[in-house]
């Protein structure tokens, strides 16, 4: 679109772009996850092999929390309210299912892939449609 458009996309779509790609880093950790045992036999250095499965779990919860607040915050900011309360609301079930994740992450990191995840995705949607002038 920005190549048709001759021109690069708002600042504001291009910050949130930024912090949504920071937050998928989040979700690259949780992938991690599936090959734990693996990654210990052949020596590869993942996240959750050099820092414990637990506190890569909250790290990748951090990692996606953070930059969602921030765009909560922006959004109220720029006036998109409709899109804040729709992004605070998928946050609030991700943060809610957080606990689940971190208890037990090799074994739950399916799990929240389908569920927070998708979370995550459908507050990206709602964030986009607030900068785009759809709500």
């Amino acid at each position: 679109a920005a190549v048709m458009a001759g021109a690069l996309p708002s600042p504001h779509i291009l910050i949130v772009l930024l912090l949504y790609s920071l937050g998928a880093h989040g979700i690259m950790t949780l992938n991690d996850f599936k090959a734990v045992e693996g990654d210990r036999a052949t020596g590869l250095r993942s996240l959750p092999v050099v820092l414990g499965e637990r506190p890569a779990a909250l790290l990748a919860s951090a990692v996606m929390a953070i930059p969602q607040a921030v765009v909560i915050a922006l959004m109220v900011a720029w006036g998109h309210t409709i899109s804040a309360i729709a992004v605070s609301v998928m946050l609030a079930v991700q943060l809610c299912l957080m606990p689940k994740l971190v208890s037990a992450p090799a074994k739950n990191a399916p799990w929240y892939n389908a569920t927070g995840v998708s979370l995550y995705v459908f507050g990206m949607m709602a964030a986009a449609l607030g900068l785009g002038g759809y709500v």
